[in-house]
């Protein structure tokens, strides 16, 4: 889950009209599955997201819409809203000064010491490829590193477990990491790139809520949680924060958005700097 996509409505959007009545009831929906609350703004992206799904199904209204996800026969067609309700757009790179200081964190890592990065919002997956750039680079392919990423949306993993990127979005990356680890595809794949297999080994996927209780995914020296806590409301940020916070090691860092903060969620971790808390040690 990273920085929400456009607003703009889709095409067919003005076909089917979103009542505020309409709107609570799903907007309560994702809250109650997601733990994400969408205020009234954001009626706009709501019926930009599911217009289309309103359409493909012949339904005349959200209300048949709400109702016809709520039987448990269509539970693929509930899972496909909170998808698209809960899909954010990323890039390579973003915000870069996570990544310096990524840089510097696995730079002065013991060698041969394992090093473990979470994605915790990986999204289509440009955040945790990014991680994997910045670590082979720091700590070399010979040493014990990898990166796990996690998301809500089983879609957005499939995504990012393919790996095929728009050829556009490989001007995000330096030229010396493109031109090591980048592959341009041939032929009808001529439009988009991927990585390096020895790369992508490095990364593995995992379907996660974050607002539930973690499963055995072991512990991290550094945390990804950006562009998350800002769609939730404080309760949930904080059993979000608490849940991430127990696989945070000792010393270890937590990054979040810059739109972000900690302030009255936690104080399981102390703030070093704007975005960037460390879990004390034990």
């Amino acid at each position: 889950m990273q920085n929400k996509s456009s607003e703009t409505p889709g095409i067919f959007s003005e076909a089917v009209d979103l009542s505020d009545a309409e709107f609570k009831l799903i907007s309560e929906m994702l809250e109650r599955l997601a733990g994400i609350h969408l205020s009234v703004a954001k009626k706009t992206l709501v019926v930009g997201r599911l217009s289309k799904r309103l359409r493909h199904l012949k339904l005349d209204s959200f209300k048949d819409y709400f109702s016809y996800i709520s039987n448990a026969v269509n539970k693929a067609e509930l899972a496909i809203a909170v998808d698209l309700l809960t899909t954010n757009e990323t890039s390579f790179f973003r915000e870069p000064k996570h990544f310096d200081f990524l840089n510097a964190v696995a730079s002065a890592h013991p060698r041969g010491k394992p090093f473990r990065v979470w994605s915790a919002a990986c999204s289509s997956g440009q955040e945790p490829y990014t991680i994997a750039l910045v670590l082979s680079q720091a700590l070399g392919e010979s040493s014990p590193w990898e990166v796990v990423a996690s998301d809500l949306s089983e879609r957005v993993l499939n995504k990012a477990k393919e790996a095929f990127f728009p050829i556009e979005q490989a001007q995000q990356i330096p030229q010396e990491l493109l031109k090591k680890y980048g592959l341009k595809g041939r032929g009808e794949q001529a439009n988009v790139f991927t990585f390096e297999p020895a790369l992508k080994r490095r990364i593995s996927f995992k379907q996660l809520n974050l607002t539930n209780k973690l499963p055995d995914i072991g512990s991290f020296d550094v945390i990804f949680l950006r562009n998350v806590l800002i769609y939730f409301q404080v309760e949930i940020k904080k059993k979000v924060v608490e849940n991430v916070v127990t696989v945070l090691k000792p010393g270890g860092t937590l990054l979040i958005g810059h739109s972000e903060s900690l302030h009255g969620v936690t104080d399981c971790v102390k703030m070093i700097k704007p975005t960037t808390y460390q879990k004390g040690e034990k």
